[in-house]
């Protein structure tokens, strides 16, 4: 960190290797759209190199990036118009998987159960499109990326009770949709 923060572009290009994949991974769950993730990704890095000599190390340096590819991704979905179709986002054959749902193990082997859980896929997918940016990210932050409220909150600038309140939306929102499959 210190040899980048002197201007060591090898020391930099380290760092963007060890963070690049889940940059990338926490990014497209944020926007699910694969250009919109990588876009964001890159404005990270680009954004991390500039300010690096702001960095003043109170919080990890995966903490500041992670905290710049949340704005990054944010800022992508509002230049985006995309992200408000109503239908399903693109799926990407991205080998690791961005997509949280197309990972998760299938307990039965029936085609009428593979079916009714990809309609189960479609609808979350769906929904997540149709959250705003603050509670996608927000939703994305605790559910799967297991930050604290704290955190999450000075990520997206918000304080505690409105992150709370934007989970909550997400949540209810989510809940209300697959609702009807029962």
């Amino acid at each position: 960190m210190a040899r980048a923060r002197a201007g060591d572009e090898h020391a930099f290009r380290r760092l963007v290797e060890a963070h690049a994949r889940p940059l990338f991974q926490l990014c497209f769950r944020i926007t699910r759209d694969a250009a919109l993730a990588e876009d964001a990704v890159q404005e990270a890095f680009y954004k991390a190199w500039r300010g690096l000599a702001g960095y003043d190390g109170r919080a990890a340096f995966s903490t500041w990036l992670h905290r710049i590819a949340v704005n990054a991704a944010l800022e992508q979905l509002r230049r985006d118009a995309r992200h408000r179709q109503d239908g399903p986002p693109a799926h990407t054959d991205d080998e690791d998987g961005a997509d949280f749902l197309a990972t998760l193990p299938d307990d039965a082997p029936d085609p009428e159960a593979r079916a009714s859980g990809v309609q189960i896929g479609l609808r979350i997918d769906r929904q997540m499109q149709r959250l705003s940016p603050s509670e996608r990210a927000a939703f994305v932050l605790r559910h799967w990326e297991g930050e604290p409220l704290e955190r999450i909150a000075e990520t997206l600038g918000m304080n505690t009770g409105q992150c709370k309140q934007a989970i909550f939306r997400a949540v209810r929102k989510l809940r209300d949709a697959l609702e009807t499959l029962r």
